[in-house]
């Protein structure tokens, strides 16, 4: 398997060629495929950490991604899409497809995952492409994923008549669609209940090579914002005939098993906005030590220092969000319906802010697509995809507001599964085997590492850097607020008023604030180091979330509903100002000092926990 260091250093070697920033810029404008790029990590072996076995490591393949995304988001995304496309089968497919599945996206075959369509979008429910099942074809036929064996009832099904061992023919069209055309496996969701509803829709893996010709349609590469030359296209099936072991799971499963293996691709998405988040902290520093103002070096101006010590705390806070999560599929897969919905609102968000106040560091250069713009702009316009895949904001937010009533009365009780939360925020602790039996479609548990806020911060007050005492008093005010505002909160059918909106935001932060203390307590080397030292990445962290910044515009997630930052809360806390704006200064000063002198692949807390 391929180590996180071998990879950075395979892909540091080749950033004069195939990773070279020219030559990246270059395909983008020509909206051309990174098939060099993609072929390099190929032969690297990555396409064997997108099979997630029971031993697999998800965090492991959220970091060997987060570091192909420091490059070039176009080529992550190229590439990792084989792992959202594959993922449903290691969710519900049997041992034998699964086996098969691996040996191929092993030997580097793209997989894509063909969910929407042109008229229905993120309605899965109203999706019209259509399976109807064919008696008289089985898997015998020639047109199976393993043509060569008459797999039976793959499935493990009787012979019902209910679809567990008859054949398939698929019609309609996917649209928008990642790896489309250059794919040769899709999963494909398709109605087959005409009457549709939660149980009318299926998964088949379909391999383009078995079908016959005429069956199966490639649509044309749409033109995008961001991520210009990778493979945005789709395709169109007109009774396409699939042998009954390309079904995933059972027969009316689609929907569900879609909702559990987007509880996983959710946290694998964070790793375009971790990568994303070290380049433009690459760029904006290298411009911060290479620019004069005024007789003097840029990164010596306070207010630039305060702009990139601040989004230095941004990265790691949404880095701290990854981790906790990533290792929780292993550890907490019962909570992972919530779990992945806040973290794929939180991360691209932050992130996406984050650079944001970057580009206004760069200035102009920000803007540039030519020298000396250095790929910012190609950055910041490829990232915005990232809050879109696999459920956009909103749709997250919706779902973590659905459990709200749960998650609130859960909170209450203050109730955690401790060892699996320890488990998850121990990086150098062992990980259980995935199971993907404990995926639930609604935690019954509600959110552990949300629940153990006031624990944590007792712990932190005991154990923790003496300085953070103030921003500990300021969580437990809002983890309160949170709680007062969420009891009686009940989701309303038809649509989520607006307002409710806010508090998915501040349930966001305080797992956010969690994964900071979890991390902190539960690993010694982050307590050391120029990083931990005083508690600096915790406290910078803290105040971020806690919005305790305030002056200079730039606004994370932790923004107050009135976009203010000096703001009476009505609980007797306030937004910063006079020592504690003072206090944020010095603060974001420090961890800039850090971010100036420190390697972008080394600015990480995964490193300082290695």
């Amino acid at each position: 398997m391929t180590t996180t260091a071998d990879l950075e250093t395979l892909l540091a070697t080749h950033e004069d060629d195939v990773l070279a920033p020219d030559t990246l810029a270059g395909l983008d404008d020509r909206e051309e495929f990174p098939d060099d790029a993609v072929r390099l990590l190929d032969a690297a072996g990555l396409p064997a950490h997108y099979v997630l076995t029971p031993d697999g490591d998800l965090s492991r393949t959220v970091r060997l991604l987060r570091a192909v995304s420091r490059r070039d988001l176009t080529v992550a995304i190229a590439h990792g899409k084989t792992f959202l496309g594959s993922a449903p089968v290691w969710v519900a497919g049997t041992p034998d497809q699964a086996a098969r599945l691996a040996e191929r996206v092993r030997a580097g075959e793209a997989v894509c995952w063909g969910l929407t369509e042109r008229d229905h979008g993120a309605d899965l429910l109203a999706s019209e492409f259509a399976a109807v099942a064919d008696p008289d074809m089985n898997a015998a036929d020639g047109t199976g994923t393993d043509s060569g064996t008459d797999t039976g009832n793959a499935n493990g099904h009787e012979d019902t008549g209910n679809g567990g061992s008859v054949g398939w023919r698929l019609t309609g069209e996917k649209w928008l669609i990642n790896n489309a055309t250059r794919s040769t496996l899709a999963c494909v969701l398709a109605r087959t209940d005409p009457a549709g509803g939660g149980r009318g829709f299926s998964l088949f893996l379909v391999d383009k090579n078995q079908l016959p010709e005429g069956s199966w349609r490639n649509l044309p590469k749409i033109r995008t914002h961001g991520i210009r030359g990778a493979d945005i296209s789709g395709f169109a099936l007109d009774d396409a005939p699939v042998p009954a072991d390309a079904l995933v799971g059972e027969r009316g499963d689609g929907i569900a098993v879609v909702l559990k293996t987007l509880q996983l691709t959710r946290i694998a998405c964070t790793a375009l906005s971790l990568g994303a988040a070290d380049h433009a902290l690459r760029l904006a520093r290298d411009f911060a030590t290479g620019r004069e103002l005024y007789g003097r070096r840029l990164a010596d101006v306070p207010h630039v220092r305060r702009i990139l010590g601040r989004a230095a705390a941004g990265a790691l806070t949404v880095e701290a969000v990854s981790l906790l999560s990533a290792r929780s599929v292993h550890t907490l897969p019962g909570e992972l319906s919530a779990i992945s919905a806040l973290t794929k609102a939180f991360v691209p968000t932050l992130t996406q802010n984050t650079l944001t106040s970057l580009g206004e560091l760069l200035g102009v250069r920000g803007f540039l697509t030519s020298p000396p713009g250095d790929g910012f702009a190609k950055l910041e316009r490829d990232h915005r995809i990232c809050a879109i895949f696999d459920g956009s904001t909103v749709v997250n937010r919706a779902a973590l507001l659905n459990q709200m009533p749960r998650l609130a009365r859960k909170l209450s009780h203050r109730r955690t599964d401790a060892e699996g939360l320890r488990a998850a925020a121990d990086l150098t602790a062992p990980l259980p085997p995935f199971d993907r039996d404990r995926l639930t479609m609604l935690s019954v548990t509600g959110c552990s590492a949300v629940q153990a806020l006031p624990d944590l911060a007792a712990r932190i007050r005991d154990q923790g850097p003496p300085r953070a005492a103030p921003l500990i008093d300021r969580l437990l005010a809002q983890l309160d607020r949170l709680e007062r505002e969420s009891a009686d909160f009940v989701p309303v059918a038809g649509g989520l008023p607006s307002t409710a909106f806010g508090m998915a935001e501040t349930y966001e932060r305080a797992y956010a604030a969690a994964a900071c203390l979890l991390l902190w307590l539960e690993n010694p080397p982050l307590r050391t180091g120029r990083l931990g030292a005083d508690g600096l990445w915790l406290r910078a962290c803290l105040t971020v979330l806690l919005d305790e910044e305030g002056g200079d515009g730039s606004q994370g997630s932790g923004g107050g509903d009135d976009g203010s930052h000096d703001t009476d809360h009505g609980d007797g806390t306030h937004g910063s100002h006079g020592a504690d704006d003072s206090d944020a200064t010095a603060l974001f000063d420090a961890l800039a000092d850090v971010v100036l002198t420190t390697p972008a692949t080394e600015f990480t807390l995964w490193g300082g926990a290695a």
